[in-house]
């Protein structure tokens, strides 16, 4: 029997529109999980190009992969940076 091949599945390939960006993104807020929410973030980030948002946000494009990691952990300020960039809105809402 050939054995399947197979590669790693990256999200950033499948981020085809604003409104799939958004919904990626409530889907992690809800799990109330800040890592993963900095992950979704540098998902989008270089589904965009991480050199363009990392120019718009005024930030290192090396630091910004590291800060939107899975293991990464960035300040408020560069999340709030970063989804200007992105060109996301943050909204607050009663649970």
């Amino acid at each position: 029997m050939k054995e399947a091949e197979t590669r790693p599945w990256d999200a950033a390939e499948h981020l085809q529109s604003d409104e799939d960006n958004v919904a990626y993104l409530e889907a992690a807020l809800q799990q109330d999980d800040p890592q993963l929410v900095a992950a979704v973030l540098g998902d989008i980030a270089r589904a965009k190009g991480m050199t363009t948002v990392a120019q718009d946000a005024g930030l290192g494009r090396e630091s910004l992969y590291k800060s939107l990691s899975a293991s990464g952990n960035p300040e408020f300020g560069t999340v709030l940076k970063v989804v200007r960039a992105l060109g996301l809105r943050l909204r607050v809402a009663t649970a």
